[in-house]
């Protein structure tokens, strides 16, 4: 029988042992943490957003990053085939707006349980606590990995599955790029995306724990558009975030630096400038005998009226029916055109993915072994991939699972 070595015991690590078990091969999986699945453990804000239950050409238009590269990954193992996996298994699922599927329960710790399970009845050799060190490779055939305490483990094929860079305290800390890197691959710089951004305005801090939904973003680097969409946003004590901000980090990673990287804020988007104009009309009418600061109530949240009157440069105690047909025109365009000054992004710790990764011109796109070394596999974060928010980023966990488990088990057949 042949054995194949995982290491890194998160989405891809668990899901490419199953696979490989399933198919008859001896596997062991080893996990330098206490327990398998920690960052599947927080994913989703502890509901685990398993995957987008879309069409397989959406899920394409949601990787930022080499989406080419996935193209077997997604075409023979998809979120439907992902979905039918978990029900068999009998976790109940449910899909919520924008294609989100979720387990039932809310609770990432039954996909967790159904997974480990799996494993425990597939008879995978789960060894906790041993973290990966070295690969050996002898005549550039992979034949094994030494742990951290020396010890030397030979298999036939090693898949690393470690991750990325983002939430370090889940074990998350660049081991496999290390690994990799040792045995002749290169890197495409690490970087957080799925990530909050710092502004230069101060005002964005005072508006800290403000959710604004239904507001329009563009962000762009001098006059060049990055981004636009509709959603919902939060402004924080370093800025902003929010999964409309999340989604829009993951267009950065092309930028060189953050030099002229605005972010303009429709706070009206359903209304023109016109109509707009026409609402502070009807406003200013019905409070006409009020000072300026106190007419925007049904208008604005009531913590930003304080920072939009002062953006405005208006005179927050004139009377209303004095306010100027220009000041009123400054006031719609501020609406409308909200210019926030972007810093930058934040670290990896606050990073839900890490973009960048082991080149993907390195790895054969339909089997996810290394070009480099042969019997090595890679899956998951730890490629040069990354996606928007939505389960996209579990879903090419899952695929380049899947994908490099059934070629290590053609392989196997062919030998036998």
């Amino acid at each position: 029988m042949k054995k194949c070595m995982i290491i890194g015991g998160g989405a891809a690590g668990m899901f490419a042992a199953v696979t490989a078990a399933s198919g008859g091969m001896k596997v062991s999986l080893w996990e330098k943490n206490e327990k398998l699945g920690k960052k599947l453990f927080i994913t989703g804000k502890g509901r685990c957003n398993l995957t987008n239950n879309c069409e397989t050409e959406a899920l394409f238009q949601n990787v930022m990053t080499n989406s080419k590269f996935l193209y077997s990954a997604f075409y023979q193992f998809n979120s439907r085939d992902l979905m039918t996996f978990f029900e068999t298994e009998g976790l109940r699922l449910k899909t919520e707006r924008g294609n989100r599927v979720f387990p039932e329960s809310d609770k990432s710790s039954d996909v967790i349980r159904t997974l480990e399970r799996k494993l425990k009845q597939l008879g995978v050799s789960v060894e906790l606590n041993r973290r990966a060190e070295k690969l050996i490779v002898e005549e550039n055939i992979c034949r094994g990995v030494i742990d951290s305490d020396g010890r030397r483990e030979k298999a036939d094929f090693v898949l690393i599955a470690t991750g990325g860079l983002s939430y370090a305290s889940t074990g998350s800390t660049g081991d496999g790029y290390h690994m990799a890197e040792e045995a002749g691959h290169t890197l495409a710089m690490p970087r957080p995306s799925l990530v909050p951004m710092e502004t230069e305005e101060d005002w964005c801090r005072k508006l800290m724990g403000l959710s604004l939904r239904n507001v329009s973003v563009v962000l762009k680097k001098g006059k060049k558009k990055i981004y636009e969409d509709f959603g919902e946003m939060l402004f924080t004590h370093f800025g902003i975030s929010g999964p409309l901000i999340l989604s829009a980090s993951a267009h950065c990673g092309r930028l060189k630096d953050f030099q002229d990287v605005t972010l303009t804020l429709d706070l009206k988007p359903a209304l023109t400038a016109e109509q707009i104009d026409g609402r502070l009309l009807r406003i200013f009418e019905e409070n006409k005998n009020k000072q300026f600061r106190n007419s925007l109530g049904g208008l604005l949240p009531n913590k930003m009226i304080p920072v939009i009157i002062e953006l405005s440069k208006i005179d927050p105690y004139k009377q209303v029916n004095l306010v100027s047909k220009e000041e009123r025109a400054g006031l719609g365009c501020l609406l409308k055109h909200l210019e926030i000054h972007i810093r930058g992004l934040r670290g990896f710790n606050e990073a839900i993915i890490t973009g960048g990764g082991i080149k993907v011109k390195e790895v054969n796109p339909g089997t996810m072994e290394s070009k480099i070394i042969k019997g090595l596999y890679f899956a998951g974060e730890i490629l040069d991939v990354d996606a928007l928010t939505g389960g996209f980023n579990l879903q090419i966990a899952w695929s380049t699972a899947w994908l490099a488990a059934k070629n290590m088990l053609e392989v196997m057949e062919n030998e036998l």
